[in-house]
């Protein structure tokens, strides 16, 4: 629910602002934006992605939450189903993630993780695939991008479970982003005691 710009509290619900949500999206973003490049060099002609990703900056801008930003998202959905390689459509499906991240419901759900971290574990596994399905490539890109989270994010996804089981390798990576991102906020607790 949102209400004067928050979204209100019920038992089952997490704390949620508007400006969380959008900290998430510039996060989110980010990590679609390192790919784009990916799709554009299998669908030069296509720019759904990166129009998805524009409509998620848009957003953390100040821009509306409303029917234009869940277009671009589908949009950038069936430019995936569109690309010839498998590292072309895990980097549109990193900018759907990116134009999906104001969707963050504040439901104590472990699928909700996926629109915090979605867009990174889709980039680390497109950047895997660019590398001929290399894993360490994907691990160091998840680790940069845990470096370059903001306080806010992670302060938002420790709200949340833990991510959930499942989803193949984009949902092990999804996983490894959010432990890496965990930590860092223990790490950080440890410091301030």
């Amino acid at each position: 629910m949102v209400e004067d710009g928050a979204m209100t509290r019920e038992p089952s619900e997490i704390a949620l602002g508007m400006q969380d949500l959008r900290e998430v999206t510039g996060f989110a973003a980010a990590c679609a934006e390192v790919v784009l490049d990916v799709f554009e060099s299998d669908r030069p002609d296509d720019s759904r992605p990166r129009d998805a990703v524009s409509a998620a900056w848009e957003f953390v801008r100040g821009g509306e939450r409303g029917k234009a930003l869940r277009d671009r998202a589908w949009a950038a959905l069936r430019a995936a189903r569109s690309a010839d390689t498998a590292a072309a459509r895990e980097a549109a499906r990193a900018a759907m993630a990116a134009a999906a991240a104001p969707y963050l419901h504040p439901l104590a759900r472990a699928t909700q993780v996926k629109h915090i971290l979605g867009a990174g574990a889709h980039a680390a596994r497109a950047a895997e695939l660019v590398a001929d399905d290399d894993r360490g490539v994907g691990v160091e890109h998840l680790r940069q991008l845990a470096q370059r989270a903001a306080p806010a994010v992670v302060d938002v996804l420790a709200r949340f479970p833990a991510a959930p089981d499942g989803g193949g390798r984009v949902g092990e990576l999804t996983r490894m982003l959010d432990d890496g991102l965990r930590a860092r906020t223990r790490i950080e607790q440890d410091a301030d005691r």
